[in-house]
């Protein structure tokens, strides 16, 4: 159901039952999949697409220009996956330059006041609380908890199955499996918590330990960490390796 008082441009690509609320504005170039549920006062700016059986509240804002300075009207885009549940007064920015994009993927919870800005890259399952943020150009893997009034500096990337405490402030890449917490961020321990809820295995969790006593407990240089941690020949230390040896920003130590 569309309520009477919604604005919707009409080059806007509307699917089957979905319901828009009162006041939303639905904006040109705008793909909205089946099932999505908008609420009132929300303000969807194209070219951008979402995608089905998403929930979106009141007072959110997708799709509008990049705040990046340099951006000066290039054409780009945003992408919203399913089943994300998008709460009040989020901000999805789209891309910062021509034909760039900011994507979102799947069942992800952004609870109020999430801001997520251009060009960034978020997959899916994970959990952003109130107020976290992030700049520009930043990766976040599957499965990531950024706990309430967190940030994230541009270009960061943020590994998969980490966890970020409130208030922590990253400028540094995050491994996979690690949780930080401070300002500026430092490593304090393995998500184990997270990784046990998911299913892992205690000798999984096991080696992941030791990987992060060798990365973080021993002294050693990031290359000499690498070393011993090829030798221990496990599938998901060597997530950690591969992550590590394609950081650009160096990670959090």
């Amino acid at each position: 159901m569309i309520h009477q008082t919604a604005i919707i441009d009409k080059t806007a690509l509307i699917a089957k039952e979905v319901e828009i609320g009162p006041y939303s504005v639905i904006g040109p170039e705008v793909e909205i999949g089946e099932g999505t549920v908008i609420g009132p006062h929300v303000v969807i700016q194209g070219p951008t697409r979402i995608g089905c059986h998403n929930k979106i509240y009141q007072f959110a804002s997708l799709g509008a220009a990049s705040q990046d300075k340099k951006h000066t009207g290039q054409r780009a885009y945003l992408e919203v996956g399913d089943r994300n549940i998008i709460r009040e007064c989020t901000t999805l920015n789209r891309g910062s330059k021509e034909g760039t994009l900011t994507k979102i993927g799947n069942d992800n919870l952004l609870m109020a006041y999430v801001h997520i800005a251009h060009d960034c890259i978020v997959g899916n399952n994970v959990v952003f609380a109130n107020n976290a943020s992030l700049a520009g150009h930043v990766i976040v893997e599957d499965y990531v908890i950024l706990s309430g009034f967190s940030g994230v500096f541009q270009f960061c990337r943020i590994g998969a199955h980490s966890f970020a405490t409130t208030n922590s402030v990253i400028i540094k890449d995050v491994p996979p499996f690690v949780k930080v917490a401070g300002y500026y961020a430092k490593p304090y321990g393995l998500n184990t918590v997270g990784l046990e809820r998911l299913g892992y295995s205690a000798d999984i969790v096991k080696r992941l330990r030791q990987a992060y006593k060798i990365i973080y407990r021993k002294k050693l240089t990031i290359v000499n960490a690498l070393e011993e941690l090829k030798q221990m020949n496990c599938e998901y230390v060597n997530k950690l390796v591969h992550f590590i040896e394609g950081s650009d920003a160096g990670i959090v130590r």
